[in-house]
Parts: structure tokens; sequence; C-alpha cells
């Protein structure tokens, strides 16, 4: 690894307006080879490491969320990970040229994306030789241009069961959100024709329903805020499942200064699912919201309720929530209506308080590991994002910036 370090960083001090036109060509030719056996590498190790367990190590369930929770991944591009190196398992023709460097990891993606374990399974029980797809698709892959790949491995998959019975419409939706950067947002889902022809039904209701005159909206504008206004008349009804303890709502954290001050105030309050708002979409929300009042100190709401309640109270867990903002367990970003709120001395053995101070916000998972061993510590005077350090039941501390000393 160390010679794979060097060799990037010597590649990083090449002056590239040096170069001619063909040089750069080769130079990227060779880059995308290099990228694609990084690709497969990791793919490979990261398969290993999932079939031995090894995210246990720092006290994760899988692969799939240390990729997210140490690396930086996101939750899409960890999956591709884990479902390429499950994948490639049966494919070993695929598996070396990717190793090669001669297919790309979104060629292997692909193969693993249309080829769920069940299709696997099917092919099996049809005897299906799925040695002959194996080389047919890597030379595909080597050779045709990327939409190829998805138009063979669509085929297979199609004949495997043209006259079987009905599939269960519900094995293939999927919804996926992804925010960005500013707190806004966008998804792609996959449905059934049934649960396509719903969507469909309630969202035209409403696009229908607000068509004002002058209206300028764009047909996508008008899906996208009668999308919306879906979710919010399901809020407002009241009738959704609970959220640990507590009905689902749109929380927005704002200082009170900034609360009613009027400025704009860019990116000074948060919401509940992590979001950065102004200040000024803060007191839109609020016009039609309950405000609760949470304040950090003796003057003001008693945070601290000593040893008379063992559960945490509401006005503690949102204060809990507000100050730790999701799971503080290293490497993980599980959001507040996942997580308990634990006690770092214990309410029983250690006679610990039920305050803001002995509490810390865990995932159910991580509630389980720190009561099995794994330790968490609060560090007040560390930077921000820092704050929470977790240790492993040896006294070794999970770090995940490899940088930090």
């Amino acid at each position: 690894m160390s010679e794979l370090r060097s060799a990037l960083d010597a590649l990083a001090v090449d002056d590239l307006h040096a170069l001619p036109d063909g040089a750069l060509l080769e130079r990227t030719a060779d880059l995308v080879e290099f990228v694609n056996r990084a690709s497969a590498e990791l793919t490979r190790t990261v398969r290993h490491a999932d079939v031995v367990g090894a995210a246990e190590h720092d006290g994760l369930r899988t692969m799939q969320s240390l990729l997210r929770g140490h690396h930086h991944f996101s939750n899409g591009a960890a999956a591709a990970v884990v479902r390429a190196g499950r994948a490639l398992e049966h494919f070993p023709r695929l598996e070396a040229a990717f190793a090669e460097g001669a297919v790309t990891a979104a060629q292997v993606g692909v193969v693993a994306d249309a080829l769920r374990p069940c299709d696997i399974a099917a092919a099996a029980e049809q005897d299906v030789d799925l040695d002959a797809f194996d080389e047919a698709w890597t030379e595909v892959a080597r050779t045709l241009p990327h939409a190829k790949l998805a138009t063979a491995v669509n085929a297979f998959r199609n004949a495997l069961d043209p006259d079987g019975p009905e599939p269960d419409p519900t094995e293939r939706r999927s919804l996926t959100l992804s925010r960005r950067a500013d707190g806004s947002g966008s998804g792609r889902f996959d449905l059934d024709p049934v649960g396509f022809e719903k969507a469909l039904a309630a969202i035209e209701s409403i696009v229908q329903a607000d068509r004002p005159l002058g209206d300028l909206r764009t047909r996508a504008q008008q899906k996208g805020d009668a999308f919306v206004q879906l979710c919010d008349n399901a809020l407002a009804q009241g009738d959704l499942p609970f959220l640990r303890t507590v009905k689902p709502q749109v929380v927005v954290t704002i200082d009170l200064e900034d609360l009613v001050d009027p400025a704009t105030g860019r990116d000074t309050a948060t919401t509940g699912f992590g979001a950065t708002i102004s200040a000024a979409r803060a007191r839109w929300i609020a016009c039609d919201s309950a405000i609760t009042r949470i304040v950090m100190g003796p003057d003001g709401l008693p945070l601290d309720v000593g040893r008379t309640k063992r559960v945490v109270p509401p006005h503690i867990r949102k204060a809990v929530e507000a100050r730790d903002g999701h799971c503080v367990f290293a490497g993980c970003h599980a959001p507040t209506h996942w997580c308990d709120v634990h006690h770092l001395l214990e309410w029983l053995r250690d006679d610990g308080d039920t305050s803001l101070d002995n509490s810390a916000l865990l995932c159910e998972r991580h509630h389980t590991k720190v009561h099995h061993g794994f330790r968490v510590e609060r560090d007040d005077g560390a930077p921000p994002g820092q704050r929470w350090r977790t240790f492993r039941p040896d006294g070794t501390e999970i770090v995940l910036d490899r940088l930090r000393v």
C-alpha cells in the first residue's frame, strides 16, 4: 500500500500543462485501468471482510455500514460495492476482467443490480449454465458500449421464467432519497405497475386540484409541489406510525436570537434529519407550528431530573437530540428517530442521573454494543465533530481519521 501511495504522490506533482494531447489521452487510459483495478481489489477486500464479519471489530454490523460511516460512502455507493462482491462470485471471467482493469465498476454494477440472489437461485434450479453468460457478458463489457451490457443482462432475467407465476409486486419496489449539501434533495423510485398507478393517482389528484389562473409552473414543478403536499397532508392528519414515542413531524432547531432577528440568517437552523436551513425559512415554518423552548442551563427547563426517573422524559430527549444530532458511536450517523438515550453512568449500577450531561444518543444496535463491552465518552473540550470518542472492549479507540494523532 505504501508503494501505491508513493506512485499516486508522484503522479500528483506532474505538470499536466506540459503534456501534449496524445500524452494526456494515454495518461487517461492508464488511470482508467488503474482505477478499475483498484476498484476490483476494493470489491474483493470488502467481500472477504463481509464474509468473515470484520466490521464487528469496530462495532458495526456490515461492511456497507462501515463504508458509509468510516469512509464517507453514500448509501448507494456502499451498497453497490457489497452487491458487486457477492455477484462476482458467480462470474469468474467478469471478475478477472475487472481485476485486469478492462471492465469498470459501473459495468460490474449493471450485472450486480440486475441479478438478485433469487435470480441466481432460479438459474440453478433450471440448470442454467451461468458460465456461458459469464463469457458472453465479459466480452460485451470489454468491447461494446455500456448500455449494451444492460440489454444483455435484462434479456437473461426475462428468459429465466417467461411463463411462470406472477411475481410478488413488492419485491422490486424501492425508494432512494439523497440530500445535497444545501439541504435540498433528489430521489429515485422503482415501482410495479399497480404501485406506480397508485402513486400517479394520488399525485395527479393534487395537481388537478391546484391549477390557479396564470400558473407558470412546469408539469414537473406541479408534480413536485403535489408530492410535498401529499406528505404534508399525511403528517397533518396525525395517524402515521410513531417515531420514538412521538408523532412524526417536521422538527427545526434554531437559537431564539436568530428566530426573532429579521435577517435572513443563512445556515442558522437545522432540521430533524440533519439539513441546514436559513433563519428566514425557519420563521416561515414556525408560522404554523408549535414552538418548544429548550434551555441548556439551570434557569430554564429542568434538564436534570436526578434519580427520580430512569426513563428519559421528552424534554431531556429533545435536548439530547439537539446536542448530538445522530448516533454518537464512531462511524454511525443513524438519525435521531432510530436512537435510544443511553445513560453514560448506569442508572442502577452506577447511580447515574437522568440528565443531559449523563446522556448519549445511540441507535439500537450500538446501544446494545455499549452494554456489551464497547464504550462511548464525551470530551466537551474537543472541536465540534470530535467530541464523542468510542472504545472497543479491549480499550483501544476507534479512530475514523487516520491522520488524527
